[in-house]
């Protein structure tokens, strides 16, 4: 967030256990104030920090951080490399790769085709079915579609009824019709009939 540490706050610096200092340089007597400030606040090393810090190059820092024991660890002249990650999705060879070595492999690579709940209960349901009962039982509507009398043929083959829905004007007036009837039954479910003036 800053280059130079006379940026932050003193309570702040008091409590930074981790740091990376990268390169300060010293144009103004202000500047090699602060840079004596910030080389006496490193742990002791055997670098000559006011030195180190004003010839770090592009992507060097000092390092130092917390041990596991909560001391600072001596000052490390390092270089950061850039990042390697990619604004992209994972090639597939990668993605494979990675899913290959997961311990969750073994238990979860396989791809198991489980009987489903409808599939079980049809299967009860069919080992319970007496055997001489009949496979379907027709529905009311297929017994009254069975009744009804073969439609007419006329001459030139087709029935009545194909006949007179290909007539334009008569398929036409039945739409007409049909729309009129909807917007009347509309009108009365929602209580929007129109009023006739007197």
């Amino acid at each position: 967030m800053t280059q130079t540490p006379r940026d932050l706050h003193p309570d702040v610096l008091a409590q930074l256990g981790n740091r990376v200092q990268h390169a300060l340089r010293a144009f103004t007597p202000d500047d090699a104030k602060a840079l004596k400030a910030t080389a006496r606040t490193f742990p002791v090393s055997a670098y000559d920090l006011e030195e180190v810090l004003t010839v770090l190059g592009t992507g060097e820092a000092v390092v130092t951080v917390l041990s596991e024991d909560g001391a600072p660890t001596p000052v490390a002249w390092t270089r950061l490399p850039a990042p390697t990650s990619l604004m992209a999705p994972a090639p597939p060879e990668v993605l494979d790769a990675i899913v290959a070595a997961s311990p969750l492999q073994a238990t979860y690579g396989q791809a198991v085709d489980r009987d489903s709940a409808y599939e079980r209960l049809a299967a009860r349901a069919a080992a319970e079915a007496p055997e001489d009962a009949p496979a379907t039982v027709p529905s009311p509507v297929d017994e009254d579609l069975a009744r009804l009398p073969e439609a007419t043929t006329v001459p030139g083959g087709g029935s009545v009824i194909d006949k007179a829905l290909a007539n334009p004007a008569l398929r036409s007036a039945m739409v007409a019709a049909g729309t009129v009837i909807g917007r009347e039954i509309a009108r009365g479910v929602f209580g929007t009939r129109s009023r006739r003036r007197r």
